[in-house]
């Protein structure tokens, strides 16, 4: 038996556990770190001693109880995060890095390169198995906004590594009026502009389906490994099926302005805007009714077409008869076209 080796383990263990307290708050007091630590006071400033010889500028304050305090130094401390934090901080510098921003999407210019170089840095700097961890996430991760919608980060790491090693997940998830268990193949986790969702093969239904990871309970991974399907890009299904496949009417938009412009103007769950070149673009969206998707499109302010469905076409023109005749009794002004 190693006796040396595991004591050595401790030691280290609990000397960047009294780092990790030095860095949470300005001032500690011998016993309450002596508390904390569950060793001695004696213990705790021969490992106040062990960090200043790593070149850390632990001071100590005189009086009773000996006060401790991180100051500050020319190299930057490790960066030591549990793994809810580790993951917490993950997760928002990749929807930070991934967002498309668009209305309401809050992003910030070069926002998006920050996010990365950070963490790269994160990467770098986080112990081993914290960085595992964390490259699992954002290896299962794509994004069209920002998450926002609060979720487990559990869950999220539970899935995120489900997509990492292959295997099959499982969790409770709502259908119709009741709570279903699902099966599913999990390839993607995928942040919207309000939510995050998971792009799964079901194997029960023999497809692929997305799931709000908001609305799963009881979520585990199981040992069964699957070989991955032939998948379709998951953040363009995903943003599809919020945008438009959930709704019992859909369409298809030429409107005649750039991509980028309408982007701003429309939530990335919306509707999916593709680009068609120049001055133009294509639309795709859904709602309940013909007449919000006439309202949303009419509301952006840009002459535009209808591409699909014939019916929607038809109701546009006995809308604009409507219309005609509600402002037939008063008078165009001079320079108003005829319509």
């Amino acid at each position: 038996m190693d006796v040396g080796n595991g004591a050595e383990r401790g030691t280290t263990e609990r000397v960047l556990t009294l780092l990790g307290l030095l860095q949470q708050r300005q001032s500690w007091t011998g016993p309450e770190l002596a508390a904390r630590l569950g060793v001695t006071s004696r213990t705790v400033r021969r490992d106040v001693e062990r960090l200043r010889t790593l070149g850390y500028p632990v001071h100590a304050g005189q009086g009773v109880g000996g006060g401790y305090r991180l100051g500050p130094g020319q190299e930057l401390p490790p960066l030591l995060l549990d793994d809810e934090e580790a993951i917490a901080t993950a997760v928002s510098l990749l929807v930070g890095a991934g967002g498309t921003g668009g209305a309401g999407g809050g992003a910030v210019a070069g926002a998006g390169d920050a996010a990365l170089r950070a963490l790269t840095k994160l990467d770098q700097v986080l112990p081993t198995r914290l960085r595992h961890e964390v490259r699992a996430l954002s290896g299962s991760v794509e994004s069209f906004g920002g998450g926002r919608t609060p979720v487990d980060p559990e869950v999220l790491m539970t899935l995120a590594r489900a997509c990492r090693d292959e295997v099959e997940a499982g969790f409770d998830y709502p259908s119709g009026n009741e709570v279903r268990r699902r099966r599913v193949e999990p390839y993607r986790l995928v942040a919207s502009d309000r939510r995050w969702y998971l792009l799964a093969y079901d194997l029960d239904r023999d497809d692929w389906r997305s799931f709000r990871v908001d609305r799963m309970t009881e979520v585990s991974a199981r040992t069964w490994r699957f070989r991955p399907r032939e998948a379709p890009d998951a953040a363009t299904y995903v943003q599809e099926g919020v945008a438009s496949r959930a709704y019992p009417h859909r369409a298809r938009f030429l409107v005649h302005a750039p991509a980028d412009t309408v982007r701003a103007q429309i939530p990335a769950s919306a509707a999916v805007v593709r680009e068609r070149g120049g001055e133009h673009c294509e639309v795709l969206s859904g709602a309940a009714g013909l007449d919000f998707l006439i309202m949303h499109v009419l509301l952006l302010g840009h002459d535009f077409e209808v591409l699909d469905p014939p019916e929607l076409g038809r109701r546009c023109r006995a809308l604009a008869r409507r219309l005609l005749s509600a402002g037939a009794s008063i008078p165009p002004l001079p320079d108003e076209p005829d319509p």
